[in-house]
């Protein structure tokens, strides 16, 4: 006997589709509709999702000052309401600004931190951000950190940060807050998210431009070195910013105790960047005091780095206190980050410090992006692609952020 041919697998996929062209004929209207609802399934899955790339299109070019496309001029039209606050603490009341949108009054919530800046939460930059942020349908609460705003990264603001998302997590009937941290706030929020009495209520931590550890931080500004967790060391002049800040918050360190005052109002004046005040103060001092100013103005001499170092060595404890590095490991709040590639005030490698620390399931991205300098989009020619990456990185916020 002659064997019957196997047919072979074009043969079996011609018979395959055959059959099911004749049961989609046999019943066509079951079929069409099992299409669309597998359509609109994938379209329900999918728009929130661009909804959320849109949003971060019109957020980031309402912060940068450009004009937003008319295609998607209308998802940041939402008018808001700002109003103004008091958080009450173990301490102090927080002073704070409450940003919503009329139409969506209990719309989700996410917390804003102001970084190392004088006008605290009244910084034209971070108003801009909450108010694109609430016109997308946010509500955004920006607490006012005394110490941040003096130019003092200390533990204090921790609890600070702790009692703020308590405080907003009742508001939200006990739903956690999602907190974005920028600079030296985005290390203490997860500070506090690693608090088991604040953990509770922090949804997840976006840490944008922060230290990871900040004696190694320190050291960089007086070396221009920061080493990464693999690879080569990364060098960068640093800005005079950084080592000013450590100056300023210690001064007691680097002048006699008598001449403390007269200098912090110089370099009060001098980070505030109030070029009269400042002009005023160096009037003001004595010729001692007045060759003290200038050694500490002047941070890139040697004299001013050995006393950096001598001042490092006297607060080792203080900064461990306001490191994220050694607290991340159990860490399980979904965790967000984001630096500046050419970031000279903290640089990127703290970042890459604590993503290698975090556990995979707490990581949710990292992105280190030429778009940012240290918070400012000021990035010098990034590529489209780069741009996507931002965006996209914003996008996964406000998806996380409105998502129950």
């Amino acid at each position: 006997m002659t064997p019957t041919p196997k047919p072979n697998t074009t043969t079996r996929l011609a018979s395959t589709l055959h059959r099911r062209r004749q049961a989609i004929a046999a019943r066509p209207r079951l079929y069409a509709a099992i299409c669309l609802i597998a359509i609109f399934v994938a379209a329900a899955i999918a728009t929130p999702f661009i909804d959320a790339h849109l949003q971060a299109i019109a957020v980031l070019d309402l912060v940068a000052n450009k004009p937003v496309p008319k295609l998607i001029s209308k998802i940041v039209s939402e008018p808001i309401t700002v109003s103004e606050l008091q958080i009450p603490t173990n301490a102090a009341p927080l002073r704070s600004r409450i940003y919503i949108p009329k139409n969506h009054p209990n719309a989700p919530v996410i917390i804003v931190l102001h970084g190392v800046h004088h006008l605290g939460i009244d910084e034209p930059r971070l108003i801009a951000f909450a108010s694109a942020m609430a016109s997308c349908g946010l509500r955004v609460l920006t607490p006012e950190l005394p110490d941040i705003k003096d130019y003092h990264v200390g533990a204090n603001s921790i609890a600070s940060i702790g009692y703020a998302a308590q405080w907003m997590s009742y508001a939200t009937r006990h739903h956690p807050v999602p907190i974005m941290g920028l600079s030296f706030s985005g290390g203490l929020a997860l500070l506090a998210a690693a608090d088991p009495n604040f953990q509770p209520d922090i949804k997840f931590v976006v840490a944008i431009g922060s230290q990871d550890e900040m004696s190694r931080v320190a050291t960089y500004y007086r070396t221009g070195e920061d080493p990464r967790p693999t690879g080569p060391n990364e060098l960068l002049p640093p800005h005079e910013y950084g080592a000013l800040v450590l100056e300023y918050q210690n001064l007691q360190d680097f002048v006699p105790q008598s001449d403390v005052q007269a200098l912090q109002a110089v370099l009060r004046a001098h980070l505030y960047e109030d070029g009269p005040a400042e002009r005023a103060a160096i009037a003001a001092l004595n010729p001692q005091q007045l060759a003290e100013s200038k050694q500490l103005l002047d941070t890139t001499s040697a004299a001013t780095r050995t006393a950096l170092q001598h001042a490092e060595t006297l607060h080792i404890e203080d900064m461990a206190g306001v490191s994220p590095h050694g607290h991340l490991k159990t860490l399980t709040t979904p965790v967000y980050l984001l630096h500046g590639a050419g970031d000279n005030i903290i640089p990127a490698a703290e970042t890459e410090w604590m993503a290698a620390e975090l556990p995979t399931t707490t990581l949710q991205s990292e992105l280190i992006s030429p778009v940012l300098s240290h918070i400012n989009l000021d990035g010098a020619n990034p590529s489209a692609l780069d741009q996507y990456r931002l965006v996209h990185f914003f996008a996964l916020i406000l998806h996380a952020a409105e998502s129950p």
